[in-house]
This record gives structure tokens, sequence and C-alpha cells, in this order.
């Protein structure tokens, strides 16, 4: 029998080091403008949201830092920039609230995933307080803690 061809990840990049760094208040999802060799090695899976974060320039969202390698085989006539500021797209009432909110002290917007929704490529990005340093000790506890709990589990298993 033939295998079916598995459909594409609607995931394409996680920051799962902004869940160490931040706690989160609000999650979004955003539209972004892109052009289209980013749109190709998107689907290739060549973004990088690490050390993204995103400002709010004269009413409008905009994501810096995220990395999206050109692909190889991109055009000749096109001059592909990796880390080429790219806008973010929401309702104008919800980016006013967001103002009002990282104008707080201690707020800021972190980017957490970019995904593929009816075929357009999406931003999630968060409303987050930054950690102390204590809480992320005790984040690295409850992890290392829940790992022993697995190792115990599996080893029992057996």
């Amino acid at each position: 029998m033939a295998k079916k061809p598995q459909p594409p990840s609607a995931r394409i990049a996680e920051n799962k080091k902004a869940a160490f760094n931040y706690f989160f208040e609000e999650r979004h999802e955003a539209g972004m403008v892109l052009h289209g060799w980013e749109v190709k090695a998107l689907r290739e899976g060549k973004a990088q949201l690490t050390e993204g974060y995103v400002v709010i320039k004269n009413g409008e969202l905009f994501l810096i830092g995220c990395q999206i390698q050109p692909l190889k085989t991109a055009s000749t006539h096109v001059s592909p920039d990796a880390a080429r500021t790219k806008k973010l797209l929401m309702h104008k009432d919800e980016i006013r609230r967001l103002i009002g909110k990282v104008e707080q002290k201690g707020y800021t917007l972190v980017p957490l995933k970019l995904y593929w929704k009816d075929g357009r490529a999406k931003c999630e990005i968060a409303l987050a307080k930054g950690k102390a340093e204590h809480d992320k000790r005790s984040t690295i506890k409850e992890r290392e803690g829940k790992r022993e709990v697995e190792r115990a589990m599996k080893s029992r298993q057996r």
C-alpha cells in the first residue's frame, strides 16, 4: 500500500527561550508582511525567533531580530536580507490596547512562534513581563523535578 504524503507542519519556528525569560500576560495573533523569498524560506522551516522582539512605531507593530535565512535557490535579481524588519498586522483597537499596556513599567512584546494558518504566515506575540533571577531558578528546579519524576516512572515500568 502506498503511503499518503504527510501534510506540512503548521508550526514554523518557536521561541522556547521566551518562556524561560518572561511571564506571559496575554497572547495575540498577528499577520506578517513578507516578501516572496521569505515565504518560500518559511515553507522550508528556515526561521529563527530566539533573538526577536516586537517594537511599536507610529502606531504599528514591527518584528525585529527574526532571522529568515534565504534559500540557495533564491532569485538572482532579489537581494535577500535575513534580518529584515517585518511589519505585523493587527486590528487598530488591539494595537492601541497593547500600546497602553507596553507603556506600563516592565511590559514588553515578545514573539512566541511562527505558524501557518489558512495558507498565511502568522506570528503569535505575547505581552510579557521579565522574570527576576530567582524566578528563573525556580523554573529550572521545576523542570529538573519533572525530569526526575519521568525517569523514576520510566525505570519503574521496566
